[in-house]
């Protein structure tokens, strides 16, 4: 498994590579926004660890840079900036997760192995509920025959609920799967996401698809 870590402080790069060579990685190390995407564009990576603070081009612009060009490698940001604004810009531009400075190695090591496992798995056949079509080979969905255009994050939330429809989703569930986070404090980026989805989703639609389990959770139905 191949990974590109994109720091510019190179004691913590330094850092990051030995510690994922250890964990059975192959890891290469690109010291700025530029020379980042210069090498995912030019190599193959399962996944890409991004600091947002980057000189040439910041770890934002880079993800945006890369999801433009097409390429959908999955991306770790590595920031002290981890407000709900800060990650909710990042998941936007299409960031798959976020990891806090300083964090512990090991769990760097499962976020790692998370997304692998998660970007591995993202292909399939064409998943159908009810008028919604979701590709999961191209990352498109439609409803009633229209494109609906969605944010990285905003595909994954609705893949997730077209793979359980007429299940109560808790939030629990939600960070778990489709942000890989366990605590509760993650529940208000959720609750943010799922009324993004329903706006794009629902919104011009007579029957409502995403619905409020009170108490509970939210869950995909008909009725």
């Amino acid at each position: 498994m191949r990974i590109l870590v994109v720091e510019d402080e190179k004691k913590v790069s330094s850092f990051i590579q030995r510690g994922l060579e250890e964990e059975g990685f192959t890891v290469e190390v690109a010291f700025d926004g530029e020379e980042g995407v210069k090498k995912a564009e030019s190599q193959t990576f399962e996944l890409i660890l991004m600091d947002v603070m980057l000189p040439k081009m910041d770890g934002l612009a880079a993800i945006k840079s890369l999801r433009e060009k097409g390429i959908q490698v999955p991306v770790l940001c590595l920031t002290a900036r981890d407000s709900i604004d800060d990650k909710v810009a990042g998941f936007d531009i299409g960031a798959d997760d976020y990891l806090a400075k300083p964090f512990a190695f090991v769990e760097l090591v499962a976020r790692c192995r998370a997304l692998i496992r998660r970007g591995s798995n993202d292909r399939g056949a064409e998943i159908s509920f009810a008028d919604v079509k979701l590709d999961p080979v191209a990352h498109k969905v439609w409803r009633a025959g229209e494109e609906i255009v969605l944010t990285s994050k905003e595909y994954a939330l609705m893949e997730y609920f077209m793979r359980n429809p007429n299940r109560v989703l808790t939030r629990q569930m939600i960070a778990e799967n489709v942000w890989d986070y366990t605590f509760d404090s993650f529940t208000n980026i959720i609750d943010v996401y799922v009324n993004y989805l329903r706006n794009k989703i629902d919104q011009k639609f007579d029957k409502k698809l995403i619905h409020t389990v009170r108490g509970a959770g939210y869950a995909l139905k008909e009725s």
